[in-house]
């Protein structure tokens, strides 16, 4: 966390992309191997939350995060340096996996969720058919964030949701995200992205 750096949700992918260039040898910080994209749940991800920037490290990659805090005291983006003397490193085990009950959430930033597969049955399903392809789509997107932490899901995943659509652009490309809230019954640590590109702070999740 950079406290005294002011920036817009854009750095998020901007940060990712100047520490990704700086260690290209570490695969957890761009999620890519030579030329080709891992398909994996990401381990570090960037995030700027009320300006604040942010790096998430889950796992292996929290180690990677915590070196970084250590080591580097600048950030380079858009050719304008940022000092970061002033940051603070948190360490910590959160619970993580399958509840009883439901927790609520929100979304700090936009989830995008949407796929080439499912967005034409979304455009063209009325607003119960809609809502059902999101709650199958936020479970699914669960379900993986698990498998990528290597845990496994033994109960039934059921939800709620209380969404409201927001156009945003990804590499120049407008996709339909969501915003709002949902219920689910999985603990799920704050902060931690779901869907698409949370790599880049996309579908940034809260406890409300």
């Amino acid at each position: 966390m950079f406290d005294d750096i002011k920036l817009t949700p854009r750095h998020g992918e901007k940060i990712r992309g100047y520490l990704g260039n700086k260690y290209s040898e570490n695969n957890l910080l761009h999620n890519h191997e030579e030329d080709k994209f891992i398909y994996r749940y990401p381990m570090v991800q960037y995030k700027v939350l009320s300006k604040i920037p942010i790096i998430i490290g889950i796992k292996e990659g929290a180690n990677t995060v915590a070196k970084i805090g250590v080591n580097d005291d600048e950030l380079v983006l858009d050719g304008i340096k940022y000092d970061t003397f002033q940051k603070e490193i948190i360490k910590k085990e959160f619970e993580f996996g399958c509840e009883d009950d439901y927790i609520e959430y929100k979304f700090l930033t936009p989830w995008i969720s949407l796929s080439q597969k499912n967005i034409e049955a979304y455009r063209e399903g009325n607003k119960i058919e809609q809502e059902e392809i999101l709650k199958k789509i936020l479970i699914g997107n669960i379900i993986s964030m698990a498998k990528g932490i290597g845990y496994t899901v033994d109960k039934r995943i059921t939800c709620w949701v209380n969404l409201k659509e927001k156009e945003v652009k990804l590499k120049g490309i407008k996709h339909i995200a969501f915003t709002g809230d949902f219920k689910v019954n999985f603990n799920i640590p704050n902060y931690f992205g779901i869907g698409k590109s949370v790599s880049r702070g996309f579908g940034t999740i809260e406890k409300v």
